[in-house]
Parts: C-alpha cells; sequence; structure tokens
C-alpha cells in the first residue's frame, strides 16, 4: 500500500464521518472507513422505505443513519463527503465549510491520494464512450486499469490495492469537477455545449467546472481539446503542459486529425503518422470517430498503433449507447438512452443514417435549448414520438425550424414508454429504423438513464 494512502487511513481512527447520499459511490466507502475505526453517519434525505436494502447495507457496514428533511441538521462532524448530485453552494455544506468541517467528495480524495497515473475524461457528450476506449486500449497494451468515476464505479473503495504502475481511466462529471482542486496526468475534454442548467447557475458555471479537469496541471502533464467546438478549443490558453487537440475539419499542429479521404493521422512536432481509416472503426457515427481521435491523443506513447487499431475493430460500443436491440418485421430498434442532451441526439442517433427514421423523444427538462435540434429532426426523422416533460420544447423546435413543412416529421404525443414503442410498431415499415434517443435527462420518469434504457429493451423484446 502507498505510504500516503496508509497515512490517511490511519488517520481516520475516532473520526466522525459523514457520508452524505446511500448509494453506489458511498456504500463501499462505509465498509472501508469503519474498518479503520471511523465512526460513520450514513446520511440521506430519503426514507428508510425508499432506500430499501441500501439503509440496511450502511448499518451492516457500521453506520449509523441520519434520515428524511432533517438528514443535514448534524454538524458535529469532522469530515463530510457530498455525492456529486448535491449542489455544492447548497447551505448546508456552505454553513458546514464556514465551520470549519472538512467538506469533500469520495472522487477529490481519491485524486489527492492515487499513486498511479491518472486519465480524466469529461465533456458535454461522449465522456463514457471515450473513457472505455482509452481504458481499452492501456488494457491491450498490459496495463492493469481501474476504470471508474462518472462511468459507475467508484474508486476510492479500491485505493488500498491500486499499485504505482497501474493507470486510473475517470470519467467526471460537472458535479464532480465544481470542487476539485487536482487534476489529471493526462486531461481530455470532448465538447462543451450546454447542459445541466436546472443544476448549475448558469453556463459559465458549467463550463468553470469543467474547466478545473486542466486548471490544476502541471507542465508534464498533457491535455486533449476539441479543436472544433468553440468552448473546448479556447482552453488552450490556460493549460500548463503538453496541448493536443483533434479535429474531423482540418489539419491540427500536435494531436490528431481527420483527412478529407476519411484517413486518420497523429500529428506531433511536424511529424505525420497514418492510424487508420475512419472505416475500420467499428461502431458507427461521426461522434465515435472523434472519441476515437481524442484517445488515440491521450494514449499516444503509451499504446502502440496495432493496439489502437486492434480496439478499433474489435470494440462494440457502450450499453445505451445506439446499441442494437432487435430486429422485428424487418423494423430494427436501437436504445441510445445515453442521449440526454439535444447535441448528443443530433451529432449522436440523427447523424448515422442516410435516410429518415422513427424517433422517440423526450424527458426531464434540464433547461437548456431545443433551438438547434428543430432542424436536424426534420431533415432526419419521418415519425417523431414525443413524451415527457421536454415534448412541448422539442415540439415547438421542430415546428419552428425553416426546413419544417406539414407532417415533416409526423408528431405523435404520448404519456410512457410503452405508449411510445407502441406507437412506434404501429407505424413503422418494413426497413424502418425505430432509435430511442430522448435528447433529454431521464428523471421525470427513470431514476437513470440506464434504468429508461433497459425499461425500452424489455419493452422491445416482449414485442411479438
Amino acid at each position: 500500500m502507498d505510504k500516503r494512502v496508509e497515512f490517511f487511513l490511519n488517520s481516520l481512527e475516532n473520526k466522525k464521518i459523514a457520508l452524505c447520499g446511500i448509494g453506489t459511490s458511498h456504500l463501499p466507502l462505509i465498509e472501508l472507513f469503519t474498518r479503520y475505526g471511523a465512526n460513520v453517519t450514513a446520511c440521506d434525505k430519503r426514507t428508510r422505505e425508499q432506500l430499501g436494502e441500501n439503509a440496511e447495507i450502511a448499518e451492516k457496514y457500521g453506520a449509523t443513519l441520519s434520515l428524511g428533511e432533517h438528514y443535514l441538521d448534524n454538524t458535529d462532524y469532522d469530515i463530510v463527503f457530498r455525492t456529486p448530485g448535491m449542489r455544492y453552494y447548497m447551505p448546508e455544506l456552505v454553513r458546514m465549510r464556514e465551520m470549519g468541517i472538512v467538506v469533500t467528495s469520495e472522487m477529490e480524495l481519491f485524486f489527492e491520494l492515487c499513486p498511479c497515473k491518472i486519465y480524466g475524461i469529461t465533456g458535454s457528450d461522449g465522456k463514457t464512450t471515450t473513457t472505455t476506449i482509452i481504458s481499452e486500449m492501456l488494457q491491450k497494451s498490459g496495463k492493469t486499469v481501474h476504470i471508474g468515476g462518472n462511468i459507475g464505479t467508484p474508486l476510492l473503495p479500491l485505493i488500498e490495492t491500486i499499485d504505482y504502475s497501474d493507470v486510473a481511466v475517470v470519467e467526471l462529471s460537472s458535479f464532480q469537477l465544481i470542487s476539485m482542486r487536482k487534476s489529471p496526468d493526462v486531461a481530455v475534454v470532448t465538447n462543451l455545449a450546454p447542459n445541466h442548467l436546472d443544476i448549475h447557475k448558469d453556463m459559465q458555471e458549467y463550463i468553470d467546472a469543467k474547466k478545473n479537469l486542466i486548471l490544476h496541471q502541471g507542465a508534464f502533464s498533457k491535455v486533449v481539446l476539441n479543436q472544433d467546438n468553440d468552448i473546448t478549443n479556447a482552453f488552450a490558453k490556460e493549460c500548463r503542459g503538453k496541448i493536443l487537440k483533434f479535429s474531423r475539419k482540418e489539419k491540427v499542429v500536435n494531436g490528431t486529425y481527420l483527412s478529407e479521404n476519411g484517413d486518420i493521422f497523429f500529428v506531433e512536432n511536424g511529424k505525420e503518422t497514418f492510424v487508420m481509416n475512419k472505416n475500420t472503426i467499428r461502431i458507427p457515427g461521426m461522434h465515435n470517430v472523434e472519441n476515437y481521435m481524442s484517445a488515440i491523443s491521450a494514449v499516444w506513447g503509451d499504446v502502440s498503433i496495432d493496439n489502437i487499431v486492434d480496439v478499433a475493430r474489435n470494440f462494440g460500443g457502450v450499453e445505451h449507447r445506439a446499441e442494437f436491440v432487435r430486429e422485428l418485421d424487418g423494423v430494427k430498434y436501437y436504445n441510445d438512452s445515453i442521449a440526454s442532451s439535444p447535441t448528443r441526439t443530433a451529432l449522436g442517433t440523427l447523424s448515422l443514417y442516410d435516410f429518415k427514421i422513427i424517433l422517440i423523444a423526450g424527458g426531464y427538462d434540464k433547461k437548456i435549448p431545443y433551438d438547434s435540434l428543430g432542424p436536424v429532426i426534420v431533415d432526419k426523422v419521418k415519425i417523431l414520438i414525443l413524451m415527457g416533460a421536454t415534448a412541448p420544447k422539442i415540439k415547438n423546435a421542430v415546428l419552428s425550424a425553416p426546413n419544417y413543412y406539414q407532417n415533416n416529421p409526423v408528431i405523435i404525443e404520448v404519456q410512457n414508454m410503452e405508449q411510445a414503442v407502441q406507437t412506434a410498431r404501429k407505424l413503422a415499415q418494413q426497413g424502418d429504423i425505430v432509435s430511442m434517443s430522448p435528447a433529454s435527462a431521464s428523471f421525470d420518469l427513470y431514476k437513470n438513464f440506464a434504468e429508461r434504457g433497459r425499461h425500452f429493451k424489455t419493452i422491445v423484446n416482449a414485442l411479438s
């Protein structure tokens, strides 16, 4: 075990620790901290009934529970861990910081203690696929890879076993980054567009949170930026280490670019190296070409071209990302539940086909604009099935699009996923594509995008 890790864990004896949010990332921390003698309180605004077995697991691991409306009233703590979903500036956490209580997070502490090289990936879209591609490439080269963060696996509970020679590949959301004051060795920003404006006070706060990925890097670090995205590209002036960029529109000075004939080149110090043609990449879509270009820049020097190409040929994609579900009566159904923003649907699902498809969209409203999605839907969709809180906004964006004319597309509003799938089944003809790509978050009807995607697949697979 790393000496810093050992010192920190031994310092927890008799410390009073609050874990705010009883979920995936905090449950294993209870077991870790109590093992080293800490007094842990698991706090959650949900009731015991709403938490279900998580409450029992927390107690089994040795935590005391603080639940319900007043779950943050107690301030008799030495350290408080916030879950990423909690607003960093919420009054209760501000009060605790003013009282001198250490307020941190699982990811912040992991970055402080991790003994190995860290690849950190963020962006509005594409970060999970890019994170997975980078981890696949590093594993292919023989590295022991710890993949986690926003992708779903907490990494701090593994800190005792992580070796200097390992690598950590971490997906980071704006909610995790907003309080980060340490950056990864290799930082990747896939793109930035309006997102999560229901949580962040404005777009600038969202951008500033993402910027923490690169602000605290040193001179020996590396950053990969999207040259085609104005917001992301502007980060370059604040980077201290080596800057690589990727572009599918033009050549880059250093980094990865896509030529007119679809060849991907890596450029460094004026030397161009051919990597592969975009058609080598198994997963479809120009957005995935961008994901690969960012990953290539991130791992260059650590992974051979042969291993990069081998991953491109064989990696089949991540669940809920343009995932093929089944074909029935000549109609193919795809689950793209990860598309929780307009740009994700426009640059993802709607870029994959050269004919018009049937699109199921709509969900929770994150207070982001949909104007730019309207014209894309008109060009790419023949039947638009809408549900959820954002249905009126998406409909209005389509009707207001300059290229819209009557019944192009046909717009149908439904109440839930069952109705959406049944409507698609009724109207689809042989050769059609039905894609559930919501362009919206899931929280009005589902806990998360994964639950939404699984529900869609269950309904589609039950069709007969």
